[in-house]
């Protein structure tokens, strides 16, 4: 994974966690990166530091509690997307695309899909929209 620092036209600044840069690179093509604020797809990488890991005591608790106003946030909509919708994982493109279509029972779901496959629900007219964080199940 890797963190970029991000800022939409309007100003606002925000962190965006992606695969690779080129995962990066086809959402902003696709125009799925956008602001957490505002929603605008107007949005670039900023300069930032690199992240350089800190030498710590064996055992040490990584940090888990939100930081800021920003995290505090995040972390309020990923345990309201988890209390209220289905993890489906790599299936999330197939059953998206056939709850649309008729063959599943609408739900609210969540889960993964390649920049390819959400670019062509997008097509589709399926609505679907990138949150911004990765799901818990893919975390270590």
């Amino acid at each position: 994974m890797i963190r970029y620092s991000l800022r939409c036209d309007n100003g606002h600044d925000f962190d965006g966690w992606f695969r690779s840069s080129e995962a990066f690179e086809a959402m902003q093509k696709a125009g799925q990166n956008t602001c957490a604020l505002c929603g605008t797809s107007n949005v670039q990488k900023t300069l930032m530091a690199p992240s350089v890991p800190s030498k710590t005591k064996a055992g040490a608790a990584p940090l888990t509690e939100p930081q800021n106003r920003m995290e505090a946030a995040l972390d309020q909509l990923r345990k309201h997307v988890e209390a209220n919708s289905d993890y489906v994982g790599l299936k999330f493109a197939d059953e998206a695309r056939a709850m649309h279509e008729g063959r599943s029972p609408s739900r609210a779901i969540h889960g993964e899909a390649k920049p390819e496959e959400a670019k062509k629900l997008i097509e589709e007219g399926v609505p679907v929209a990138p949150l911004p964080f990765t799901p818990r199940q893919k975390a270590n």
